[in-house]
């Protein structure tokens, strides 16, 4: 599991070295693919989640990630159609992708608490890392001012996903899940 995580933070991290190295990180249609990819792998592991889990808590957690990243989703698609703007698939995107698949076929093979707390472990991990794209790469790297300001508005609800999986993560660490 700690491969998954550091795959993943090594993914997500990418993004920051790209825009750290020449100061040219990704151009925006690459941003948006980012955003849109890292939004549907949480969509994807919260739509398993809810059909797995026993736990009402981690339920009630994955139906509200399913429904957040589905709205930002929805928000992100609609601006680049505003802006007649093409998300680029980028080696970011693939690669979140790829770990997303992977985290999901993991998930598949576990159940009861073992699922539980991989699933919220998974979810600590994939917004720290998602939070720390934005603030280094995503946000300081948009060039257009509606996606900035897009992604500076959803910014509060990774924040408040981020404790609340940590709060889950507690729990269950507790009772021994």
């Amino acid at each position: 599991m700690k491969l998954v995580h550091t795959a993943l933070a090594a993914t997500l991290a990418f993004a920051s070295i790209a825009c750290n190295a020449q100061n040219a990180g990704p151009s925006d249609p690459q941003i948006a693919s980012i955003v849109v990819t890292a939004n549907q792998v949480d969509i994807d592991a919260g739509k398993l989640a809810e059909t797995k889990t026993k736990s009402q808590n981690v339920k009630a957690f994955a139906q509200q990630m399913v429904t957040d990243h589905s709205g930002v989703n929805k928000a992100a698609t609609d601006l680049v159609k505003k802006l007649n703007v093409t998300p680029e698939d980028n080696p970011t995107s693939q690669s979140l992708k790829q770990g997303g698949d992977a985290n999901i076929a993991r998930l598949k093979t576990l159940s009861g608490g073992s699922f539980d707390k991989s699933y919220i472990d998974h979810e600590v991990a994939y917004h720290e890392s998602v939070l720390d794209a934005l603030d280094k790469t995503l946000i300081p790297g948009a060039k257009n001012v509606e996606l900035k300001a897009l992604l500076v508005k959803v910014r509060p609800a990774f924040v408040a996903h981020l404790e609340h999986a940590r709060h889950l993560q507690a729990e269950l660490a507790k009772s021994g899940a």
